[in-house]
Order: structure tokens, then C-alpha cells, then sequence
């Protein structure tokens, strides 16, 4: 489904009684964090939740808005992540068609393709109000100060648009952007990221770089900028693809970007790249730490602009679960066969909560020779979102990477640790606190597969204990005869 605004997606939410209005004064400094940090640890991810009164703020707040399994499908226009996935699937690996009525039936598929690209539209809701130079002020939004030691108010759903400025690609991203002042704000990106890069190419020319920060619109675009689409790609591609209708944008008002006509909050700016990075204080990582203190870029603000009656869309990051982990799941399904295009033996993957998306990765393989596992594990470090995965573990193809505590079983039962154990060194995420070097660190990889006599494993293998299928399904029609309850 297409959303033309945020406000049709809060409304929805209302209408199906998965969104709680809250009257009372809340304060953006802590007090709306700790409330968020409770609903989304409660079962199924809690309701989103729209603060109507802002202490000190005219604006409302609206936070958990993808906090949940059926929202984040919402979003998506879906009933499940594989149907994205599967429309993927189609699109990178069509069937062969056998006939002129086969190939008829890939016309929709194609043709989809030529709605994808955004389209430039002269006026944007985005735009009803505009502040210039001066008047710009980030005290007039409530941005949520979300824990004790943060250096300040920071914002974490605001989709970042940059360019790049020898091919003029277009980048978004989903990147912390804590408030400095009134008008500027450190800009939270790492080496990994494309809006870095582009930063950096700047910073060869020695130009200034336009940054421009939209928040809401239709939400998809909140998932559109979190998701790990290709460097030198367009995310708003991606955004068209998921919802099935070309993404209007509107010029900014001040810098030479494009943002969602339908935004609700435009933030527009420049870096200045010939300037040194400034220190950055204190900011929440979503593995549930504070971030080491690091130098980060500045953008100076030119212009905010907003809908009349606009409302200030928040992500709290703490501790998983959160509203994040829902878009990493979704990252999960929907990128899977992009994954197996590359490395095909692999039958499912799992990046579980407690790994915060970066230190666990669990996959199961349909294993075929010896060694495959390693080269599994060296595969998937070779994608650029998978490279900071701290430790993958490999399993085979007959057991569940869902079932954590059964993976954790075959670990137990299959590892022989001083030869199933891999070690590397490589990149690794900025957050990773443990790494010895920002940046820079040990990976590990556990082979939990069954061993052939060629990987070092002398004696035979023992076979596991499996009840017969036929014997399983007699109990369990029989189960209520045997006294048993169902």
C-alpha cells in the first residue's frame, strides 16, 4: 500500500487500535526515551504511541511507529518480509519463459521497473512553511534527549540525502544526527556508509557539501533510507520498488538537493569538508551503550521547512529489543536473495536480536564439500552490510537458524574448538566498543556443521536421533486418546 503522508499511516494505526494517544505533558528530555524504551520491551513490540503534548513544544511527537512485526508489514504493503522477498526473487531470477504466453506474463514485471524512478514536482507539502538563515532554530522541534549521558537532543529518523558530486547519484541514509547548537548539527556517519563517501569526495574537492535531512512522509522512506541497497545506486529506487508508485520529490529551498514533497520536517545545510572534524559528545548506539567519543563533520543549517501542522517522527536506540530491530528484520527477508544469488548453498539466514544486527549471525547451508562452511563465512564478510558481523556461525541445512537455542545445540554437540573455530581481522563496526581499535578488530567464525573424514575428522560421524515421520503423525492424532491434553 502507498501512503501520500505520515499522517495516513498514523491514522490507519488509529483506525486498527495500534496507535495510543497520550494527553498528558511529556518531557522531550528523557521522559519521552524512558516511556518509548518500556513500550517497545513489552510483548510484541507494543502500540506506536503519539505524545499530543510536548513540554516546552507546540509540535507532537509520534515514536514506535514501525515497532512491531504487522506495522513494519504495513509499511511494506505486505502480509509478510518474503513477499518482498519474493518479489525480488522474480525480478533477479525470472523463470525462463517457454512460450509467447509465458513471456506475457513477465510484462507486469517489467513494466513495474519503468514507475521506479523519483520524479521532480515543482511544490511540496514539505514546503507550507519555510524558515531562512536566522530564523532557523532546532529548539522550535522536540527532539528527544534520550539518555542521561548524551551530549543532547538527537534526531534518528531523519532520512539523510546527499550526492555525489562527480556522478550525481543520489545517497540516503539513516544516520544519528545530534544537535549542536540551534543551527548545526554532527552528523554520525563511519567509513561503511555512503554518505561518507561522498563527504569524502568532497573533502578531495574541497568544496561544500549540501546535506538535506527530511523526516516522515510516506514511512517506507524510513526503511528506504535504513536498508543496505548498493553503493552508486539510488535509494529512492528501492523506495519506488517497495511501493509500487514513483517517489515525488521537491528541490530544496536553500541547497541544491531533492527531498519527499510529502515530508514533514526538511532540515537543508552545508559542510563545510576544509574545516577539521569536530569532537562529538556522547551519543546511544543501538547495541545499548553510549558510543566512544569520536570527531565528526558539522553541517551548518540554511533552512527548515515543514508542513503546517506537522508532527516530529522519533526512534528511540537502546538496548533490544527496540523499534529498529523490526527494520533490520525486514533487512533480513528481503535481502536474502540477493544474498543467495551470490553464495547459493546458503538455505536461510538469521541475524538474532541479542546480536543487536552486527555480533551474531546464524546460517545454514545445504553443505556439499569440505571446507564449505569457511568459504560460507569468508562470502558473507565479503558483502559490505555483513563484514562487521563479529561471529557467524554455520550450520546445515536441517536445522532451524531460528531456533536459537537448537543452534546453539549443534554448536554445542558439532565444534570441536580447536578446529571448527576461524578467526579473521578486518573491518568492524565504529560501535563495536570491544574492538582495540576504532574500526578495526578480530571476527570469528564457528563451523557447526557436520564434519567430513577431509576436514580433519578421523572417526565416522554419528547419525542423529530422529523419530520416524509416520510415527510422529500417529501420536499426534492419537494424543487426546492417550489422556493427554492438546
Amino acid at each position: 500500500m502507498t501512503y501520500n503522508s505520515l499522517g495516513d499511516f498514523i491514522a490507519e494505526l488509529e483506525d486498527d487500535g495500534n496507535l495510543l494517544r497520550v494527553s498528558a505533558e511529556v518531557d522531550p528530555y528523557l521522559e519521552v526515551a524512558a516511556i518509548t524504551d518500556r513500550i517497545c520491551k513489552s510483548p510484541g513490540g507494543g502500540p506506536a504511541v503519539f505524545f499530543e503534548n510536548v513540554k516546552g513544544r507546540s509540535m507532537p511527537i509520534v515514536v514506535n511507529l514501525q515497532g512491531s512485526h504487522r506495522r513494519m508489514c504495513q509499511v511494506l504493503g505486505v502480509e509478510s518480509f518474503d513477499d518482498v522477498a519474493a518479489r525480488i526473487t522474480g525480478l533477479i531470477q525470472p523463470e525462463v519463459p517457454e512460450g509467447w504466453l509465458e513471456t506475457l506474463k513477465l510484462v507486469p514485471q517489467i513494466a513495474q521497473l519503468t514507475r521506479l524512478p523519483p520524479k521532480i514536482v515543482k511544490t511540496g507539502l514539505c514546503q507550507q512553511v519555510v524558515k531562512m538563515g536566522r530564523d532557523v532554530d532546532l529548539r522550535d522541534l522536540p527532539i528527544p534527549h534520550c539518555w542521561p549521558n548524551a551530549a543532547g537532543p538527537t534526531i534518528t529518523m531523519g532520512q539523510v540525502y546527499t550526492q555525489n558530486p562527480q556522478t550525481g547519484v543520489r545517497n540516503v541514509g539513516l544516520y544519528p544526527l545530534q544537535v549542536r547548537s540551534g543551527d548545526a548539527l554532527s552528523v554520525f556517519w563511519n567509513a561503511h556508509q555512503g554518505g561518507f563517501r561522498n563527504f569524502t569526495r568532497y573533502q578531495q574537492e574541497r568544496r561544500q557539501m549540501p546535506v538535506a535531512i527530511a523526516l516522515g512522509g510516506d514511512p517506507v522512506y524510513t526503511y528506504m533510507a535504513a536498508a543496505p541497497f548498493p553503493a552508486n545506486t539510488d535509494e529512492c529506487l528501492l523506495g519506488g520498488f517497495l511501493r509500487g508508485k514513483s517517489i515525488e520529490l521537491v528541490r530544496c529551498r536553500s541547497i541544491e538537493l531533492e527531498v519527499p514533497a510529502d515530508a514533514e520536517i526538511v532540515l537543508e545545510g552545508l559542510i563545510d569538508t576544509t574545516a577539521p572534524l569536530e569532537s562529538a559528545g556522547l551519543i546511544a548506539e543501538p547495541t545499548g551503550f553510549y558510543a566512544l567519543p569520536c570527531e565528526q563533520p558539522v553541517l551548518q543549517l540554511t533552512a527548515l521547512t515543514h508542513r503546517s501542522n506537522p508532527v516530529f517522527p522519533a526512534m528511540i536506540l537502546g538496548k533490544p529489543p527496540m523499534e529498529d530491530f523490526w527494520l533490520g528484520k525486514a533487512t533480513e527477508r528481503i535481502f536474502l536473495p540477493f544474498v543467495k544469488l551470490f553464495v547459493p548453498e546458503i538455505v536461510d539466514l538469521h541475524l538474532p536480536r541479542a546480536g543487536a544486527f552486527r555480533n551474531l549471525l546464524f546460517v545454514s547451508i545445504r553443505k556439499e564439500y569440505p571446507g564449505q562452511a569457511r568459504k560460507v563465512m569468508n562470502s558473507l564478510w565479503g558483502f559490505s552490510e555483513l563484514m562487521v558481523s563479529k561471529i557467524i556461525i554455520v550450520v546445515d541445512e536441517g536445522v532451524s537458524v531460528f531456533d536459537e537455542e537448537d543452534v546453539w545445540f549443534h554448536v554445542g554437540a558439532n565444534v570441536h574448538p580447536g578446529r571448527d573455530v576461524v578467526f579473521c581481522e578486518g573491518p568492524t563496526h565504529l560501535s563495536d566498543h570491544a574492538a582495540p581499535v576504532l574500526g578495526m578488530g578480530h571476527k570469528m567464525g564457528i563451523d557447526a556443521t557436520g564434519k567430513l573424514p577431509e576436514e580433519g575428522h578421523p572417526r565416522q560421524w554419528p547419525e542423529p536421533l530422529e523419530m520416524p515421520h509416520e510415527i510422529r503423525e500417529r501420536i499426534d492424532q492419537r494424543w487426546n486418546e492417550y489422556g493427554f491434553q492438546s
